[in-house]
């Protein structure tokens, strides 16, 4: 059962000219040679100061990690290469949305003409995870089931409490951000997948989209894929934090998996009630406290997340993960990226600083001598990145 359970992962990074920390329109040099070396497993987005590369699909952690962290040093590599620096956070300190050029592609001029500000002001960075589940059916109730955890793998992830060189005093500004584009947020729960597939149908007929690619939830059902997608988080800044929240995600969905194995429920919350913890955790991150729906009380959100380890405990060993879940422990320790840039500013008063140290902090743990010849690379076959 357990093998199912595959991984990917998509990481969306900032470009930076390490003299002005500023972002910089540069994506066009970097993606040709990217393309070269990692084929389909680097991307172009809409603004030319962000890239994304997406893992193969992994049989495991250990299999995401040894790609994303490949990927992550190709790309530095590259951004290197022409005097450039990368960076993972899902807001820029600095940098304003005025400012950016979008990539030259039908998609993006045609989102641009559909949402006109909402679409150009979109300077936000995330990160997603694609967890496999073959069955259609018990994707929409796993979806149903985790949207109550999703607010706090967020406060897990939040690195966006600056924009535009503004303490905004959130954690997760990105979250605010993203919320502006239509069928975002926590979805509602479907009684079926093909509950699911007719609201899909009938925004394709009554032209609202084009394909389930653009219904942007915080999880769904991937419309090409047989995965379920978790679209909620901030890009963590350090990529052993990345690796930690996939491996949850993971956990989460095989232990959902199994209940239902087992003929067993978990209590469905309406959508109104997750949205108070999301808040919560795009407000306070991890040092605020959260809703228990159960005992009708707030408890700290530090405790929640502990009770949510102790929840998928039983089957990390079973996916061989528990090293990289235990690494939940040392983000609750130290605090989120968030929490880092927060720090940094208060002693330096300086957001440049804060770009220096996030620099920094997206190469920890990542190699850095990587093999930029074309055909020497060590990606997966198949990329999941969209």
């Amino acid at each position: 059962m357990f093998d199912q359970f595959t991984l990917g992962i998509e990481e969306e990074f900032q470009i930076v000219d390490p003299e002005t920390r500023e972002l910089r329109s540069h994506v066009a040099e970097i993606l040709e040679e990217g393309r070269m070396l990692l084929g389909e497993q680097v991307k172009p987005e809409m603004i030319q100061s962000q890239i994304e590369v997406g893992t193969g699909v992994c049989k495991n952690i250990q299999e995401a990690r040894a790609d994303i962290t490949n990927l992550r040093g190709i790309i530095a590599s590259l951004a290197e290469k022409n005097g450039l620096k990368i960076v993972a956070a899902s807001t820029h300190p600095i940098s304003r949305w005025q400012d950016q050029k979008i990539f030259d592609d039908d998609r993006y001029e045609l989102l641009v003409q559909e949402l006109q500000t909402v679409a150009r002001s979109l300077l936000i960075f995330g990160v997603h995870v694609h967890v496999g589940i073959a069955d259609r059916e018990r994707q929409i109730h796993i979806m149903n089931a985790s949207r109550y955890f999703l607010p706090h793998v967020l406060a897990l992830s939040t690195s966006s409490p600056f924009w535009m060189g503004h303490n905004t005093g959130l954690k997760s500004y990105r979250s605010e951000i993203f919320k502006q584009f239509p069928r975002t947020d926590i979805p509602d729960h479907f009684d079926s997948y093909p509950g699911f597939q007719r609201y899909v149908d009938l925004l394709i007929k009554t032209g609202c989209i084009n394909d389930g690619k653009k219904i942007w939830w915080d999880s769904r059902p991937h419309p090409f894929f047989p995965t379920l997608e978790f679209r909620i988080c901030d890009i963590p800044t350090r990529v052993d934090d990345t690796i930690a929240i996939a491996a949850l995600f993971q956990a989460i969905v095989a232990k959902l998996y199994k209940l239902i194995d087992k003929n067993l429920g978990f209590r469905l919350y309406r959508r109104m009630l997750i949205q108070e913890n999301k808040w919560r955790a795009v407000r306070w991150g991890l040092d605020g406290k959260m809703i228990d729906f159960g005992k009708q009380k707030e408890v700290p959100t530090k405790d929640l997340i502990r009770e949510l380890l102790d929840f998928v405990d039983d089957v990390l060993d079973d996916l061989g993960s528990r090293k990289e879940v235990e690494h939940i422990h040392t983000i609750l320790e130290r605090g989120t990226s968030a929490d880092e840039q927060l720090r940094v500013y208060a002693e330096t008063n300086d957001l440049k600083a804060v770009v220096d140290r996030l620099i920094e902090l997206t190469m920890e743990n990542v190699p850095r001598n990587v093999n930029l010849t074309v055909g020497k690379t060590a990606t997966a076959p198949s990329s999941i990145a969209k």
